[in-house]
């Protein structure tokens, strides 16, 4: 699993995969957030590229989160739980892979989410939540990764909040293609997000028992509890699971997980196996010519910098990214970071070029950094590297090196679906490229291209408070983030202000 709020890296991932597909393939589920999807994305890419048939189905039960029209787009909440347990129902069952996908992807058409909060969640050291709720309001369409909720209202009865739950998620453009509520069979999954308990729970629950029958809806194996938290977070969230048939087969079907449980599960069908350590694993290290072995010598000293400039800057990234998202991304880019100049320090002692210096320090950073930063420095930091050179007589050139921050910039656009004006690292990393292959291509020292660069992505970093965010979680929050910079852009360009000083020093 992940770091806090953090997808687990594609190491992570891959290392799962390959401990217990025996030989069967893969099916990937998790909820839809960008992190989650460039690392899952990533891991699932190497382990087909050695021949393993390898699946994802991305849960989008979060009804707030967009537009029914746009259901692709919306995140993942408590409906991880109905998607997760009919596909591991299905497997279980025998179902090979294609089955179990083509349930999984049922499962989470018809599965439908609603949150609510009353506070926000603290994470663990910090002195204060990631977010506030009024005296006497409740947050709607919150996440759960600490996401502030997309509206508020005045906190209800505990009648008035079911009425609210049930009202929504019974609203025509919420009931999936093929049903009728009227007869229909559904899964009510009332979920407690860390300080709202049972006896509160069991209150709501009631009510939202008494709402759903008289629609004519037939309950099936009602879970009322903690399935889908967000730390102390005090909150509810309601999902509704629509069944047919083979659903409800499977979501009855007995399971026994570390979280959760139901029936009595026959696991003499499982097969114990041999895990892959996800440790770090030294590669051979390719020769390297003395000036590409220097080189890698600057390298790491550029990244011991890097790492300085983030740790100072690590609160103010975190509390930007508090505004409109989940608050992590000071944390996740202290880890990455300091994973990268570890690396870089080893490779180096152990004889490492550039190239090869650079590849190493991507694959630390993504996998101590995690969420969406980890996986992105991740790319930038191997695509640089791919137009270095471990051998030649000029292993840095300033071509080379634009061309390299060139192809970073285009692999994050890949990757990461972003675009200019969407407020994301993508809005300083674009100019910084540009600017660096301009002055490169004028003939500048690399020193002062970088330098000038530099500028240019702090400029384009800081005019991100004016936008609104196109993609990723903030969303949601458009309005809420509107007069605060990106974190991923500030911690950009901070970065590459880092790395001119270290030029500079030359």
């Amino acid at each position: 699993m992940g770091n806090l709020f953090a997808s687990p890296s594609a190491h992570q991932v891959e290392s799962v995969i390959r401990s217990s597909e025996q030989g069967r393939g893969a099916l990937l589920l998790y909820g839809n957030y960008a992190g989650d999807m460039l690392h899952f994305d990533d891991a699932q890419e190497r382990v087909r590229g050695d021949g393993i048939d390898c699946r994802t189905v991305v849960v989008t039960d979060d009804i707030f989160s967009a537009s029914p029209d746009e259901q692709a787009k919306r995140r993942g909440i408590a409906g991880d739980l109905t998607v997760f347990k009919v596909a591991g129902g299905a497997s279980a069952a025998g179902y090979d892979l294609d089955g179990t996908e083509r349930v999984a992807r049922l499962a989470n058409a018809r599965t439908r989410s609603m949150g609510v909060a009353f506070t926000g969640c603290t994470l663990p050291g910090a002195d204060e939540p990631l977010f506030s709720v009024p005296e006497g309001r409740m947050a709607i369409g919150l996440g759960i990764h600490g996401e502030p909720g997309i509206d508020e209202t005045d906190i209800p009865s505990a009648d008035g909040l079911a009425e609210l739950f049930v009202r929504q998620l019974l609203a025509d453009a919420e009931i999936p293609d093929g049903v009728t509520v009227r007869g229909a069979r559904v899964v009510p999954v009332l979920n407690g997000l860390g300080s709202v308990k049972s006896e509160e729970l069991f209150v709501v629950f009631t009510r939202v028992a008494d709402l759903l029958e008289e629609a004519g809806i037939t309950l099936v194996d009602p879970q009322v509890g903690e399935f889908c938290t967000s730390f102390d977070m005090a909150g509810a969230s309601l999902t509704l699971l629509w069944l047919d048939e083979e659903l409800e087969r499977l979501w009855t079907a007995p399971a026994d997980t570390p979280a959760f449980r139901s029936g009595a599960f026959d696991g003499s069908a499982l097969q114990p196996v041999d895990a892959h350590e996800d440790d770090e694993v030294d590669a051979a290290i390719p020769d390297a010519s003395d000036a590409s072995r220097e080189a890698a010598g600057r390298i790491a000293a550029a990244l011991d910098a890097v790492h300085a400039v983030v740790a100072e800057h690590a609160d103010e990234l975190g509390r930007l990214d508090a505004v409109a998202g989940d608050g992590d991304h000071g944390i996740g880019m202290l880890r990455g970071s300091r994973a990268a100049s570890e690396r870089a320090t080893s490779a180096v002692e152990q004889g490492a070029g550039a190239r090869t210096v650079l590849r190493l320090v991507g694959d630390a950073w993504s996998d101590k950094g995690g969420g969406t930063s980890g996986a992105l420095w991740g790319l930038i930091l191997q695509a640089v590297g791919d137009a270095l050179d471990d051998e030649g007589a000029d292993p840095v050139a300033a071509e080379s090196v634009a061309a390299g921050v060139g192809a970073a910039r285009d692999a994050v656009m890949g990757h990461g679906k972003a675009t200019l004006g969407d407020k994301t690292m993508v809005d300083a990393l674009v100019p910084f490229a540009d600017a660096l292959a301009e002055r490169v291509g004028s003939g500048a020292p690399l020193a002062d291209a970088w330098a000038a660069a530099s500028d240019a992505a702090q400029e384009a970093a800081d005019a991100t408070a004016a936008m609104k965010p196109g993609i990723g979680r903030a969303r949601s929050h458009g309005e809420r983030s509107v007069g605060t910079a990106d974190p991923g852009a500030i911690s950009l360009a901070l970065i590459a202000a880092a790395v001119g000083r270290a030029l500079a020093d030359r």
